[in-house]
């Protein structure tokens, strides 16, 4: 296999396109932080440690569970049970871009360097986590409401002022759609002694305590935009996510999820962008 099909091999082993889930929340953490546009350099060391980081901890996961995917016909086809990739060079990808995350975070500033191996750490936490319990969601989430305090942190250099409610907000929005999508593999797990929320209570409830979830994440992201002073530009933002996250329940349900790839993949990235251009918008005509 040449270097240019191995790249992409390993883009897609990792689902590189889904950095688009926690990045737009990196922004808005540092358009908060900057009260605008944040200066170009730092822009810059953002995107690196964001891709960096996700990078890194994707490729962890895959290494930690590839027995797990080996065994799981859902899985079976990604890269390294399939032998398109070995676990040399996956580890390697996985050390090559933790260089890139803390390499960027060293360019920002003193705190946010200090707080990377927390963040890159939790991450890679998470991917143990379904060996043991079923509030494995609510790690990830923890883990990804990091991108909104990591940009803010960026920028100020500091958690002063920072709005907490940014990142819980993150934090329960992810956990909702990763309870969702964890009732792809209700029957796997618990075949191969894994937690989730919908192996534990089934598809069912799991999707109500999803509901939950999400109803949380916008009530908290209501509060940020009061918090932060935000103009309707926001507010109509937050009403367009209400609507996609409404969609996303209203398309996949526990007795038909032919259709969560789109809920997952589509209505989250739009989910995201939304949030962050709404914010953009706010800061531009305050």
């Amino acid at each position: 296999m040449n270097l240019t099909r191995k790249i992409s091999v390993l883009l897609e082993m990792i689902k590189f396109k889904l950095t688009i889930f926690a990045m737009p929340f990196a922004f808005t953490g540092a358009f908060l932080a900057a009260d605008g546009v944040p200066d170009l350099l730092v822009f810059m060391w953002i995107i690196l440690a964001m891709v960096g980081a996700r990078t890194s901890a994707m490729g962890f996961n895959r290494i930690i569970d590839w027995k797990f995917d080996a065994a799981n016909p859902r899985t079976v086809k990604r890269a390294i049970p399939a032998g398109e990739v070995n676990l040399k060079e996956a580890w390697l990808m996985v050390i090559i871009a933790a260089l890139l995350f803390f390499i960027s975070c060293y360019q920002l500033n003193r705190l946010t360097l200090l707080l990377s191996p927390l963040a890159l750490g939790l991450s890679f936490f998470y991917s143990l986590t379904k060996r043991f319990t079923s509030f494995c969601h609510l790690v990830l989430g923890v883990a990804l409401a990091f991108a909104p305090l990591g940009g803010w942190v960026a920028v100020r250099g500091s958690l002063t002022e920072f709005p907490f409610a940014l990142s819980l907000g993150v934090l329960f929005w992810v956990a909702g759609f990763d309870t969702v999508y964890g009732c792809l593999d209700v029957d796997y797990d618990r075949k191969a002694g894994l937690y989730s929320l919908p192996s534990r209570l089934g598809p069912q409830k799991a999707f109500r305590v999803a509901v939950v979830f999400h109803l949380l994440a916008f009530l908290l992201f209501t509060v940020t935009g009061v918090q932060m002073g935000l103009n309707y530009f926001y507010f109509l933002g937050l009403a367009i996510t209400a609507a996609a996250l409404f969609y996303q329940h209203l398309i996949v349900s526990p007795t038909d999820l032919s259709r969560i790839h789109a809920s997952f993949f589509s209505m989250n990235g739009f989910i995201s962008i939304t949030i962050f251009c709404a914010t953009w918008l706010s800061l531009a005509t305050s």
